[in-house]
């Protein structure tokens, strides 16, 4: 027994969820560090018997031990495959806050990670953040990121964070969706749109056809201009104190509203709103608030799948489109079916599903930013699948793999058009191409 445990204090991950995994296996083809380098404590069980240990006192906190828990991507994946149930979401989150209140990190990466935390979750510095980006246009891809020849000019952290950059916009920049979207026709219900922060920075577009989506669809789309930052960036990356602040301030504002439905657009939200009560669990002033938010949360595609029998007319788009799973959708949230249903309500359009469709493309929250060689690895794995299909274009309902495939896409020569679904489908309700609002 080490006489300073790596773990302690609040915030630790269960026994009770640890000795739920029998370390049969099941999870190792899905996990994508095991695939890439085979090692086993690059792999769940091997993280989680980490975990154990960590709870024991068997193991201490050195720079091997957090560079198994750095190294995962937490996409859940190993969710998905594995028969016992076990929920590897809060076990990754909690052994992160240990790591974050316990490990001193080397300068340069404490500071760096502490810069992200303090821009990424806050719109207003991420707009002053990515204003230079504008500059840097006539130099990006279709889809953002700075051209590999003129990134490798760039020291190697800014590197990665140029590869995955977005192609941004003045009005994207500075502009909001309506606070309020009146419904057309009869109004079925009333839905608050989670804006998010890079989404809301970074794809405007993809809020505004949110909103005109539910809207023809006989959705009142409300978009409070108070609300803030889910938490989802923080809790992934072990800041649950941070994570729990922005939440506390998002149900507030969610309460206000008073709408039947919480609408969210980017995979991570959606996952980390969903389980609002797991973050606020034993907190007797926050945890019924939280789980009464939570359930009424969807992913925009589930909600218009909920909603029934479709009002928009969709009009043709003769197109061959691969959709890809972003984690925290498929495993996190469990939504496979319901994108696919709207891109094949569209008239013309072939949807593709890549082969290894369960491994994450890399992005993973800031894990491009922080673990950038095996990220982009993975970025091009996905994008030498997604080719092989030959796409007219690409679709995922995430900004992270959004950016992510579109580095690796860009990296292999390739320019597909990528967008949300929900894009597709406003662009098909409108009878525009959205090959040609790029």
């Amino acid at each position: 027994m080490t006489s300073n445990p790596p773990f302690k204090g609040p915030d630790q991950p269960s026994r009770a969820l640890i000795d739920k995994c029998v370390h049969c296996g099941f999870c190792l083809p899905t996990c994508p560090t095991y695939v890439l380098w085979g090692e086993e404590m690059d792999s769940p069980r091997g993280r989680i018997y980490l975990m154990k240990a960590g709870l024991e006192g068997r193991a201490e906190m050195t720079s091997s031990f957090v560079q198994h828990f750095d190294r995962c991507l937490g996409c859940l994946a190993c969710v998905t495959a594995c028969p016992s149930g076990v929920q590897y979401a809060p076990l990754i989150e909690k052994s992160r806050v240990q790591i974050e209140r316990h490990y001193q990190r080397p300068d340069d990466e404490r500071w760096f990670r502490r810069l992200l935390m303090t821009l990424l979750p806050y719109p207003s510095r991420l707009r002053i953040l990515m204003a230079p980006l504008l500059a840097l246009s006539p130099f990006m891809g279709r889809n953002g990121g700075i051209k590999p020849s003129l990134a490798r000019l760039f020291p190697a952290r800014l590197q990665a964070l140029l590869a995955v950059a977005p192609r941004v916009s003045l009005a994207g920049l500075l502009g909001r969706v309506p606070e309020r979207t009146p419904a057309v026709g009869g109004e079925r219900l009333t839905v608050a749109l989670l804006e998010g922060c890079v989404q809301r920075v970074a794809f405007a577009g993809v809020n505004e056809a949110t909103a005109r989506v539910l809207a023809a669809e006989g959705c009142r789309v409300d978009a409070p201009r108070a609300q803030g930052c889910c938490g989802a960036l923080p809790l992934h990356a072990g800041h649950i104190d941070q994570a729990r602040e922005l939440a506390r301030h998002n149900i507030e504002v969610f309460e206000k509203a008073g709408v039947d439905r919480i609408v969210t657009n980017a995979a991570g939200c959606g996952s980390a709103m969903k389980d609002y009560g797991e973050l606020f669990e034993g907190d007797p002033h926050w945890a019924e608030r939280a789980r009464a938010i939570s359930r009424k949360v969807r992913d925009v595609s589930q909600l218009l799948v909920e909603l029934g029998e479709p009002r928009a007319v969709r009009r043709p788009i003769p197109a061959r489109v691969v959709y890809h799973d972003a984690c925290h959708l498929a495993h996190g949230q469990g939504v496979r079916s319901e994108p696919r249903a709207l891109l094949q309500s569209i008239p013309g359009v072939e949807v593709l599903t890549p082969a290894e469709s369960e491994i994450c493309c890399g992005s993973a929250g800031i894990y491009n930013l922080v673990q950038p060689e095996p990220a982009a690895e993975l970025g091009q794995r996905k994008a030498r699948n997604i080719a092989t299909l030959s796409p007219d274009m690409i679709a995922t309902g995430n900004p992270g793999c959004t950016l992510q495939i579109a580095a690796a896409a860009q990296a292999l020569g390739h320019d597909w058009p990528i967008v949300h679904p929900i894009e597709l489908l406003d662009a098909s309700i409108r009878g525009v191409d959205p090959r040609n609002t790029n």
